[in-house]
C-alpha cells in the first residue's frame, strides 16, 4: 500500500510542487494544504485514520500525535521540510531537497536492543549539611534518603531520612547499581538525651544505592559526570540547580529501559595477544570509562556506555560496532538523500550531519535568519563522535559535493579529529567541522562556502566500515594508486627488515586479522595489506625488532591479495633430506652452539641440530647417551623364584 504524504505551506510562507515530490519519493501526495493543524484539521483526522501517512510537520507532530490517540490508530511519522528545507533566502528551487528529507523519514530505523534498569528509590546525598538536610527534607516523601556529611559534624535527630559520618572514598556503578565506599564510617546510635552518639569511625565501609546526589562542587566521582545515569550534580549555593536536582532526583524511581548502544565482537578485537599490547583506540576516547582491557580484547559496560559512539568510529576492525542505529542504516540514510536529490534534479548537494542541538540551531535559523542553502541537506544523528571516516567518505562517494559536521557542545573531540585528518587525507578539502553556537553565523558560512563539485559516478556504500571506506577512496580518487595517510590511521602496509627477520613467525601466530601468514611448504612470510589494521601487535612481538608500520592506502587489487615480505632457502635434513626450518637459521645456532656449549660439545649432538623431528629422535633413542633409555630391566619372576623363599621347601 502506497504511502500518502500530507504537506501545507504554513500559511503560504514556504512553496511546495506536490507533483514533483511524488515523482520523486513515489508517495501519494496530492493538494498542498495552507493550515493542517488548524482550519483543515480534519483533513489530517481522515488521513491518520486511514493509516499509512507521512506529515509534512514537526512543529504540531504532537497535535497530530495526540489525534492519532484519540483515533485509536498508530502514530503517523513527520518530516520537516520547513525549517530545513521550505524557509530559506536562497531563491534556487527547494523541490530536490523535500523530496530528499521526505525519502530519509520513511526509512524505518531499526529498533535497538535494550535492558531493563530498575532504581527503588535508593539515595545517597552527599554535600554542605546545610543545603544537604533541606534537599533531603524535599526528597523524604519519594525517595529513601541517606545523607552523608563530613567528619566531625554534628547530626541531629531526623524521622524522614538517614544520616551518617564520613568521607566518600570512591563510587562505582550507574543508576540502580551503585557501589560506594566510606572512610571514617559513623553511624548514630538509638535513644539517649541530646543528639544521638556516633559508632566508632571504621573505613571501608560499603554500601549500594541506586542514585547519587551530589552538591559537594567539587570533583566529581565519574568521568563525564554529565553522561552517568544515575549520578546528579549541582552547584549547593544554586537554588534553580539544586531545585532541578530534585526534580529529577524524584523521578528516576521505576523501570527503565536502557539503550544497548554498540556491539561488541570479542573475536575481531585486536587489543592484545598473549600478553602483547596492541590496539587500544577505544580505550583512549571512551569518555565514561565504560571500556576496560580484559585480557585479549576489551569489554564494555553496557550500563555506563552513554552512547557516544566515538568507540565504533575508531575501532579498524569492526569489533566494535555502534547498533542505535546500525552502520548499514546510516550508509542506507546517505544514499537515499543523495539518490533522491539527484532524481528529483538537484545537483551537487552538499550534507550537513548534526546532532539535536544542531537541529535547534537550523530552526532557529529558518525563523529568524536566512535558513540553510537550497543544495545543503541536513542529516540528524544521535551520536555525532560516531560519524567516523568511513561515513565521511562514504557520503561523499554517494554523490554529496561536501560533508559539513555541526559540531555541539557536548560533542567528543577526541574522536572526529583524528577521523577528519584521515578522512581529508583521501578526499582532500571537502570535509569540515562546524564549531558554531550563533545559528546565523551557521547560516553565513554555509551560503558563503565556494561551489564544489559532486564526483560524476556515485557508488552505492554497501559493506562493512572498512569495504565502503576503500570502495569509496577509490571513487575519490580515480587513476590513484596508493594515498599516503596519517599516523594512527586503519590502513597500511608492514614493512620487514629482511636483514633483521629470522622467519620465526612470532607475528603470524598472534596477527589478529591474519594479515600476516606463512607459507607450510617454504619459510615465507606473507601479508595482505587490505587486512591490516596497523595495530602494532606485530612490532611489539618481533624479537628482532624488524617489523615497521607504514599507514596508506593501497587501491591497487594488488593489496587483495597476499604477497612475500620475506623468505629464505629451506634447509634439508642431513639424516632424510626432508625440508625443514630456515637453512641461515639452522647454521646460525650450529655455529653459535658446537663446541662452546656444554650439550654439543661432541659432533654426534651437533649433528642432531641439522636433522628433522623425527631423525633427531632416533638419533637421540640409538646414541651412546640415550636421553630415553631406562636401567636393566628386571628378570621375570617364576613359580620357582615363589617356592624358593618357602621355609617349607
Amino acid at each position: 500500500m502506497t504511502k500518502t504524504l500530507l504537506v501545507c505551506d504554513c500559511l503560504g510562507s514556504q512553496k511546495i510542487d506536490t507533483t514533483a515530490l511524488r515523482d520523486a519519493t513515489g508517495l501519494d501526495c496530492g493538494k498542498c494544504y495552507r493550515s493542517l493543524c488548524m482550519d483543515q484539521l480534519e483533513v489530517a483526522k481522515s488521513a491518520i485514520a486511514q493509516g499509512d501517512v507521512v506529515i509534512a510537520c514537526q512543529q504540531e507532530a504532537h497535535r497530530f500525535a495526540d489525534l492519532a490517540e484519540e483515533l485509536d490508530v498508530d502514530t503517523p511519522q513527520f518530516v520537516d521540510i520547513r525549517d530545513r528545507a521550505g524557509w530559506t533566502d536562497d531563491a534556487a528551487d527547494t523541490t530536490p531537497k523535500m523530496a530528499a528529507l521526505v525519502a530519509d523519514a520513511t526509512l524505518r530505523e531499526p529498533l535497538p536492543n535494550s535492558l531493563d534498569i530498575v532504581s527503588e528509590g535508593t539515595c545517597l546525598l552527599v554535600g554542605p549539611p546545610e543545603q544537604a538536610l533541606a534537599a533531603a527534607e524535599k526528597l523524604a516523601d519519594t525517595l529513601a534518603v541517606t545523607v552523608l556529611l563530613a567528619p566531625g559534624t554534628e547530626v541531629a535527630p531526623t524521622a524522614g531520612f538517614d544520616c551518617v559520618v564520613g568521607t566518600l572514598h570512591s563510587a562505582t556503578g550507574s543508576l540502580g547499581q551503585f557501589e560506594v565506599r566510606i572512610n571514617a564510617f559513623q553511624q548514630s546510635t538509638l535513644g539517649g538525651r541530646g543528639n544521638p552518639a556516633l559508632t566508632e569511625p571504621r573505613d571501608g565501609a560499603i554500601s549500594h544505592c541506586d542514585m547519587i546526589l551530589d552538591l559537594t562542587n567539587g570533583t566529581p566521582l565519574f568521568p563525564a559526570p554529565e553522561k552517568r545515569d544515575g549520578y546528579l550534580r549541582a552547584d549547593p549555593k544554586s537554588q534553580p540547580a539544586v531545585a532541578d536536582l530534585i526534580l529529577q532526583a524524584s523521578q528516576m524511581v521505576g523501570t527503565f529501559e536502557k539503550p544497548l548502544y554498540v556491539r561488541l565482537e570479542t573475536s575481531m578485537c585486536a587489543h592484545s595477544r598473549a600478553g602483547k599490547p596492541a590496539c587500544s583506540n577505544c580505550l583512549n576516547v571512551c569518555p565514561t570509562g565504560a571500556i576496560i582491557s580484559d585480557g585479549d580484547h576489551v569489554s564494555i559496560d553496557p550500563l555506563i556506555c552513554a552512547g557516544c559512539g566515538a568507540c565504533s568510529a575508531v575501532c579498524p576492525s569492526g569489533a566494535i560496532s555502534y547498533d542505535a542505529p546500525t552502520p548499514d542504516h546510516i550508509f542506507r540514510r546517505i544514499n537515499t538523500l543523495a539518490s533522491t536529490y539527484r532524481k528529483a534534479g538537484g545537483n551537487d548537494p552538499r550534507l550537513l550531519v548534526h546532532d539535536d542541538h544542531g537541529g535547534e540551531m537550523i530552526s532557529l535559523a529558518a525563523r529568524y535568519g536566512r535558513g540553510l542553502p537550497a543544495n545543503v541537506i541536513p542529516m540528524e544523528v544521535s551520536a555525532l563522535s560516531g560519524f567516523g571516516h568511513a561515513e565521511m567518505l562514504g557520503a561523499l562517494a554517494s554523490g554529496f559535493a561536501r560533508v559539513d559536521i555541526l559540531l555541539g557542545p557536548k560533542t567528543e573531540r577526541d574522536a572526529l579529529d583524528p577521523q577528519l585528518a584521515m578522512a581529508d587525507a583521501i578526499a582532500s578539502d571537502k570535509i569540515a567541522l562546524l564549531d558554531f553556537a550563533d545559528p546565523d553565523a551557521l547560516s553565513d558560512h554555509l551560503f558563503d562556502q565556494p561551489e564544489a563539485t559532486a564526483i560524476p559516478d556515485a557508488i552505492l556504500p554497501l559493506g562493512s566500515r572498512r569495504q565502503v571506506a576503500r570502495l569509496s577512496a577509490k571513487a575519490l580518487n580515480p587513476g590513484v594508486d596508493n594515498l599516503p595517510l596519517p599516523d594512527g590511521a586503519p590502513y597500511g602496509a608492514v614493512i620487514v627488515d629482511t636483514d633483521a627477520c629470522t622467519l620465526c613467525l612470532a607475528c603470524v601466530s598472534l596477527c589478529p586479522s591474519g594479515a600476516l601468514a606463512d607459507n607450510e611448504d617454504l619459510p615465507q612470510l606473507r601479508f595482505q595489506e587490505d587486512a591490516c589494521l596497523q595495530c602494532g601487535l606485530c612490532t611489539n612481538v618481533c624479537p628482532e625488532q624488524a617489523i615497521t608500520l607504514q599507514p596508506q592506502l593501497d587501491l591497487t587489487d594488488a593489496a587483495l591479495s597476499q604477497s612475500v615480505l620475506n623468505e629464505e632457502e629451506p634447509f634439508a635434513c642431513i639424516e632424510c633430506g626432508s625440508l625443514f626450518g630456515v637453512k641461515s637459521t639452522v647454521e646460525r645456532i650450529t655455529e653459535k652452539l658446537a663446541g662452546n656449549h656444554a650439550m654439543f660439545g661432541n659432533p654426534q649432538a651437533v649433528r642432531m641440530i641439522q636433522m628433522c623431528d623425527n631423525c633427531r629422535i632416533n638419533a637421540q633413542y640409538h646414541s651412546e647417551n640415550n636421553p630415553f633409555a631406562s636401567g636393566e630391566r628386571p628378570r621375570p619372576r617364576t613359580t620357582d623364584d615363589y617356592l624358593s623363599k618357602r621355609r617349607d621347601h
